[in-house]
């Protein structure tokens, strides 16, 4: 979902790396970007698939402390986070496994006996679809050359998402303590959404019913804004998840940090607490995103390639400026150039590129 930038991690990939550090985040024109594209530290899953080949893991630790006022009881929760991503056969799909394997030690302090469960919280398996990039169209990327509030002030164009659709199924295997009388498979339904609301703040949105045709059925939805600072390897998150059901219902406000180590690589951490006491919540939560990139870019045959017309010098339908045009002639005199050099044999490497310097 980020714009997509070779040697991203250099200073002329800034921008590239800036957007992709988005979290659930990023910037998006395409599914694959260079630098991992994440769901952590956040629970919300954003639009943009991973990428036709990217295998990804996003995996915590956390820990909850859980008190209930009206059944008087204590508990202590541990356990780890899973997600697996696959990008197949196209940039838009995406499959999903996620899990939460738990321990939850519960003292019943009236009675002053304790139990102890453990057994996987979540457990299922899904798809994700794009069906609305709104940032396919190229021109929807482009800079405004002749403002910068254009390019860096919020405008309501901007609250315009991509949309994603998911599809998948709840998997209760054996006696879940968690979930007594469940059937084994339920289903489970999602619409996500993303907005690019500044360079650095990005809006995810998702509404999901879970646990359809149970006895309790369950609906979500998460409120996920993500910023980026300046220097582009870290970025913060503030999240808003709600939860309506017969068995449980409560508003959770969660908070956390990324820090991108390498391209590939993503450590995180986040806090958060609910706004009830029956239970009241409180968790913390540590993690990494791990991603083995397989990904090949698709060759464009020639006759399918956009050609030279006449009205190749213009821009968004108007004629390019005197500025413009120099620039553009300085460009192609350089791009000239450097293809002499290799030409000639001098191997034309970066260290040689003046443009970089």
């Amino acid at each position: 979902m980020a714009v997509k930038s070779r040697g991203i991690l250099n200073k002329t990939g800034k921008y590239g790396l800036l957007g992709a550090l988005l979290l659930s985040c990023p910037v998006a024109i395409a599914q694959y970007t260079d630098v991992i594209n994440s769901n952590r530290p956040g629970k919300a899953n954003g639009a943009y698939a991973v990428g036709k080949g990217v295998v990804q893991l996003e995996s915590g630790l956390f820990y909850e402390q859980q008190d209930h006022a009206l059944l008087n009881t204590e508990s202590g929760i541990y356990g780890l986070d899973v997600a697996l991503r696959y990008g197949l056969f196209f940039e838009a799909l995406e499959l999903q496994y996620e899990g939460t394997y738990q321990n939850q030690d519960i003292t019943y302090s009236s009675l002053g006996t304790e139990a102890s469960f453990t057994d996987f919280y979540t457990n299922r398996l899904g798809v994700k679809y794009l069906i609305y990039d709104r940032y396919k169209d190229p021109e929807r990327n482009k800079p405004n050359i002749r403002s910068w509030r254009a390019n860096n002030v919020f405008q309501l164009k901007n609250l315009i998402p991509s949309v994603a659709l998911y599809g998948g199924a709840n998997f209760i295997l054996g006696e879940n303590p968690f979930y007594p009388a469940e059937p084994t498979i339920s289903p489970r339904a999602m619409v996500a959404t993303q907005s690019r609301l500044s360079p650095r703040f990005v809006l995810v949105t998702n509404i999901a019913y879970d646990r359809i045709g149970t006895d309790f059925p369950e609906w979500s939805y998460l409120i996920s804004l993500s910023h980026a600072f300046r220097n582009p390897r870290w970025s913060v998150f503030v999240e808003n998840q709600g939860i309506q059901s017969d068995r449980y219902s409560d508003v959770l406000l969660r908070s956390g940090v990324a820090y991108l180590f390498s391209s590939n690589f993503q450590a995180d951490l986040n806090l958060g607490a609910g706004f009830k006491n029956t239970p009241s919540r409180i968790f913390i939560s540590t993690g990494v995103s791990y991603r083995l990139d397989f990904h090949k870019d698709e060759l464009v045959p020639i006759e399918d390639q956009e050609r030279i017309g006449r009205n190749s010098m213009r821009k968004g339908g108007r004629k390019l400026s005197k500025a413009e045009r120099r620039s553009q002639r300085r460009a192609e005199r350089r791009n000239k150039k450097r293809q002499k050099g290799q030409d000639d044999g001098d191997g034309g490497g970066d260290e040689w590129d003046m443009d970089g310097l």
